[in-house]
């Protein structure tokens, strides 16, 4: 739970963790918000890289990510810095040297043309993706469905985000993260869930009871409900 709560403190401190009255790109009403775009130096993307970079190894050391993960991707925009920090990270902690790509929102078509940027992923190239949170889902199957349409040579082996927020997906009795590993075929892992944010915050007196509360309610009304 120690780094946990590191994590929980660092991103409170980076104001990429809120509390509020947000509409979410769900349609959702949330009382907290996630949104690492708010990271705005080198430092934090640094420590926020290291965050990642070692949620991301230690899957590698219990084999549900594989060793020979060979581009890091983030999705534009926001997943840009995130994938470069995160390689970075890899770099510099693990001695592991992966390239890192990033899609364009418009396929360009002058120049070296294409859609990706970075490490153009190819033939056995094994492809993981970063980003941020996770709510429904969407954002993580548009990616999936750009790589495997314009590197369908290369495989998606998963993705770790930042924050699982535990909210149901389409389906109400399944999870958003549990949907899309069924239904993409691939692992999604997070550094910490919405579950052990509460957690920290009880534990360190991080939010208010006020807060907590209407997190607590929030989470309980979009849980995933397999009983329903």
């Amino acid at each position: 739970m120690y780094h946990k709560e590191k994590f929980v403190r660092f991103l409170l401190d980076s104001s990429a963790l809120t509390f509020g009255d947000f509409t979410l790109k769900s349609g959702r009403r949330s009382p907290y918000m996630i949104n690492t775009g708010k990271l705005d130096t080198g430092a934090q993307l640094s420590r926020l890289g290291c965050f990642f970079a070692h949620a991301v190894y230690e899957k590698m050391e219990l084999g549900v990510i594989p060793k020979d993960t060979s581009i890091i991707f983030g999705s534009a925009y926001k997943g840009i810095p995130l994938a470069a920090s995160v390689s970075i990270a890899m770099a510099a902690a693990f001695d592991l040297d992966l390239g890192y790509a990033f899609n364009r929102k418009e396929e360009k078509d002058h120049g070296e043309g294409g859609v990706f940027v970075g490490k153009k992923p190819g033939p056995g190239d094994r492809i993981l993706i970063i980003d941020d949170v996770m709510t429904a889902g969407t954002a993580l199957r548009d990616t999936v469905d750009l790589l495997r349409a314009h590197a369908p040579d290369a495989k998606v082996v998963g993705s770790v985000i930042a924050v699982d927020r535990m909210e149901h997906g389409r389906d109400v009795r399944m999870s958003a993260v549990a949907e899309a590993q069924y239904e993409l075929g691939i692992p999604v892992f997070s550094i910490i869930d919405i579950d052990g944010i509460v957690a920290a915050l009880k534990s360190e007196a991080l939010a208010t009871p006020g807060q907590i509360a209407m997190i607590e309610e929030y989470i309980k009304a979009n849980r995933a409900a397999p009983d329903s």
